[in-house]
């Protein structure tokens, strides 16, 4: 019955069209893993333990739950799935297509050898808002330009390391404009080796919702499709509580064809500094809990009905089943220590997964400058709802005080009122690299009508900062791309 109702519910529970590869991955996984459910139960299976499913149970009783700990599964992987666009589609943006390769340009193919990102380095225990602004120096112009004067190539760049990296570390962020070597992936990466910067994995590489433009450079593409073009990216830093890249170089191979598309960034030591001490204490204080997804199961409420005499009440223990297959089956592979919680905000059928507590400010890693390190710009319900969102309720994020009370309205306007006034618009053109120090920076991106191709690199570090044991294989430390690509090519690019 529910394999049946596989396309409606995709529609309720989702928000979006039930595709092809929606009712295939529903029918098909439905069947498939009933059956396997259905005889690890009957031998006392690890999996039917672990789900919540028990042998004793009548065999009705233990399909139902299954198909419904199936459709959660199912739905879950979905919520990455972005909101499909009302205008046509449009061939995507050639990224790599017209490129050599890297083996016939000379330099190491990093497919599979791109490592992990690195771990959150946090230093936010006992922040005092107004002491931190009393001790606070100048703060340098973010950012900073270097414009080309013609005929510069890979060259200038290894003179003039040293000085650029210095120059990072002061403004935040370096706008190169001009330069010619730029303009294709190949030069796009002989620009961030030359500079010596160090590749690394999206914070949310796993998740599936990164897809590469060119991955033997590691390259990926930003958000450029055409079923995202009008939803607006707030101000974020590329960050989990867990991960976070500590540089990235953004890159411009092609602006919106038609209009808008364009980049823009905050300097996260002034948001720090210009917040309401007030407000920035009281965040800082309560601490925060960002939701990242919402799965809606009101469709479970049907699990509660009488047959003939007998009342069967499914709905409880197939909602927590639902939870804790999610919870062991699919939260580790975004390995971003998720929490699945029902009722968060305040909707009993909703399962949410909320990333722990985390601090709102955090020191730099170097300098030790206060920083604001929130994503709230991006991620509050309140200003997405308030601004153009074309991501489904799935896909939809929120912001809680660390013990999961909401942040006030008034608050939540106040930071969004300091975020856009330090937002600086940055009219990338073909060949233009923004170097963001990714704790420094936040960014975003505007809505856009046409094509567009941008991109980015994120970095660990820098090359000479390598531990002389370093394995330039990195075999062991990276996180599988399975997830990932299965994710690109059966769910984001069937929109």
């Amino acid at each position: 019955r529910l394999a049946d109702q596989a396309p409606h519910l995709v529609r309720v529970s989702v928000g979006v069209r039930a595709s092809r590869v929606s009712k295939s991955l529903l029918t098909g996984s439905l069947a498939l893993v009933l059956d396997v459910c259905t005889r690890n139960i009957v031998h006392r299976g690890a999996l039917a333990q672990d789900i919540g499913l028990c042998a004793g149970e009548p065999i009705a009783t233990i399909m139902a739950r299954s198909a419904a700990i199936i459709l959660a599964l199912a739905v879950s992987t979905s919520a990455l799935a972005p909101a499909p666009s009302s205008k046509p589609r449009r061939t995507a943006t050639p990224a790599a297509a017209t490129m050599e390769t890297a083996e016939a340009r000379g330099v190491r193919d990093l497919t599979g050898n791109i490592p992990d990102c690195p771990a959150t380095l946090w230093d936010a225990d006992e922040v005092d808002v107004r002491a931190a602004r009393q001790t606070a120096a100048p703060l340098a112009a973010c950012p900073s330009e270097r414009v080309a004067r013609g005929g510069e190539d890979v060259a200038y760049f290894r003179a003039n390391a040293d000085a650029i990296l210095k120059e990072l570390e002061t403004s935040g962020c370096i706008w190169f404009r001009g330069f010619d070597l730029m303009k294709t992936e190949a030069g796009f990466r002989e620009f961030y080796e030359a500079v010596g910067l160090d590749p690394c994995l999206d914070p949310i590489h796993t998740s599936g919702l990164r897809s590469f433009a060119s991955q033997e450079d590691a390259i990926y593409e930003e958000v450029n499709k055409q079923s995202l073009s009008q939803h607006y990216i707030g101000l974020h830093q590329e960050s989990t509580h867990k991960k976070t890249a500590t540089y990235g170089a953004f890159v411009c191979f092609k602006p919106a064809t038609v209009s808008g598309g364009e980049f823009f960034i905050a300097d996260a030591a002034k948001i720090a500094r210009d917040l309401d001490a007030d407000v920035a204490q009281r965040i800082y204080d309560k601490k925060i809990r960002i939701s990242v997804s919402n799965l809606d199961l009101d469709f479970l409420g049907g699990l509660d009905f009488d047959l003939g005499e007998t009342a069967v009440r499914l709905k409880e223990p197939v909602m927590e089943a639902a939870r804790v297959a999610v919870d062991k089956l699919v939260a580790p592979k975004f390995d971003m220590d998720l929490e699945m919680k029902y009722g968060a905000d305040g909707k009993p059928m909703r399962m949410q997964a909320i990333e722990q507590v985390a601090s709102p400010f955090n020191r730099h890693p170097k300098t030790g400058e206060l920083l604001w390190f929130c994503n709230i710009h991006n991620h509050a319900r309140y200003l997405r709802d308030r601004r153009p969102c074309t991501v489904p309720e799935v896909g939809m994020t929120e912001v809680y005080h660390g013990d999961l009370s909401p942040i006030s309205s008034d608050d939540l306007d106040h930071i969004n009122e300091i975020s856009e006034k330090n937002i600086r618009t940055i009219p990338m053109q073909p060949g233009d690299v923004l170097l963001c120090d990714n704790y420094r920076v936040l960014h975003g991106r505007d809505i856009f009508d046409g094509d567009r191709y941008h991109a980015v690199s994120w970095f660990g570090g820098l090359v000479k900062d390598r531990p002389a044991d370093y394995d330039d294989s990195n075999a062991n430390s990276k996180p599988g791309d399975m997830l990932n690509k299965m994710v690109n090519k059966f769910l984001v690019d069937s929109f």
